[in-house]
């Protein structure tokens, strides 16, 4: 089966329920109340559900059958509980980055009232996962599974955020501080592990199928896999139009470490090296064009289309040798790869 995002917003509002109930029950101000509710909903509501839905979706795979009632809910709780997480680095990061809008909407921190208010917010929505685990998967054999697993996961993703930050801050832009390998490690810590590997290893947990050898074998392609998509994420940024991505291309005028201008550094004339040193990371659109011209004279996309194929041949390698003989199925991996190969938005 492969889940509706109606059938995935259908599961929210009684988890929301049981956050509420739980966080009256320390005597907060009915207003304080309202806030958190509101809270919740502006920031878990409203995304494409990719990482939560995967849950549902990788555990209806391995069981190889429609799920239940009761299995469905529980797959999808622990969904929302990745998109509670999402919800908790988002509003963090766009006060970090100093973003204005997210989801068609502004930014938690720039709605009316909230500022600062936003850092506070932001803990109690990585707080909630804990409250619903504990409510709901107390007495379930992998509990302590899904509370290390977590916990793995977030640690992960603010490494990733560090190397980022440190990297390639907006206010100074400094090229040579840039590599491939650099590169790598921000997009693996800051994305791989807890929007491939997370959604994946939940399942494995809650079906009792996360033996060492399967969470290995989902390491070992989901990480790549994971590299493979923001590389491609980047590379559409720069590429791909707004009425194609929906959105307007910032990777250049924020100063990204991302797999394209890696690609043009390692390969750039001293004169080309020049114009994106001069031009790169600068909020200005007629810097941004120049740095962009470099990138079709180095003809990044037919090197981006190489990339893909090389990758996506590698990959696939991988999942040919998945061992099934614990539970795990080729088709999880499969599903993945389909989701993303060649996608232009």
């Amino acid at each position: 089966m492969t889940v509706t995002r109606a059938e995935f917003e259908a599961v929210w509002p009684s988890l929301v329920q049981d956050l509420v109930e739980h966080i009256k029950t320390t005597g907060l101000p009915t207003n304080a109340v309202n806030w958190y509710e509101k809270n919740l909903n502006y920031n878990c509501l409203g995304g494409k559900y990719n990482r939560g839905m995967s849950v549902i979706d990788t555990a209806s795979i391995l069981k190889g059958a429609t799920l239940s009632k009761d299995d469905f809910t529980a797959t999808a709780t622990l969904g929302w509980m990745t998109e509670l997480l999402q919800a908790f680095f988002l509003v963090s990061d766009d006060i970090m980055d100093a973003s204005i809008t997210r989801r068609g909407q502004p930014c938690w921190y720039r709605a009316p009232e909230v500022g600062m208010i936003a850092i506070n917010d932001a803990f109690l929505l990585e707080s909630a996962i804990y409250t619903l685990l504990k409510k709901r998967y107390r007495t379930h054999p992998a509990y302590l599974d899904f509370i290390e697993l977590f916990h793995d996961t977030t640690f992960q993703t603010e490494t990733g955020q560090l190397a980022d930050l440190l990297t390639a801050p907006e206010d100074h832009v400094d090229l040579d501080n840039f590599s491939m390998d650099k590169f790598s490690f921000i997009v693996v810590y800051k994305t791989a592990f807890y929007s491939f590997y997370l959604p994946v290893a939940l399942a494995l947990h809650y079906l009792q199928l996360s033996t060492p050898g399967n969470l290995k074998q989902a390491h070992d392609i989901l990480i790549p896999l994971g590299h493979y998509f923001q590389a491609q994420d980047d590379f559409l940024d720069c590429f791909g139009t707004p009425e194609q991505i929906g959105k307007i291309g910032t990777d250049i005028q924020d100063n990204k470490c991302s797999w394209v201008v890696n690609t043009a550094i390692s390969m750039a004339t001293p004169e080309q090296r020049k114009v994106l040193d001069e031009n790169y990371g600068r909020k200005d659109k007629e810097k941004e064009a120049k740095v962009k011209e470099v990138f079709q004279q180095l003809k990044i996309d037919h090197i981006y289309q190489e990339f893909e194929e090389k990758r996506v041949q590698e990959i696939r390698g991988l999942i040919e040798k998945v061992d099934e003989s614990e539970g795990l199925k080729k088709e999880v991996f499969e599903s993945f790869l389909r989701k993303i190969y060649k996608r232009s938005k």
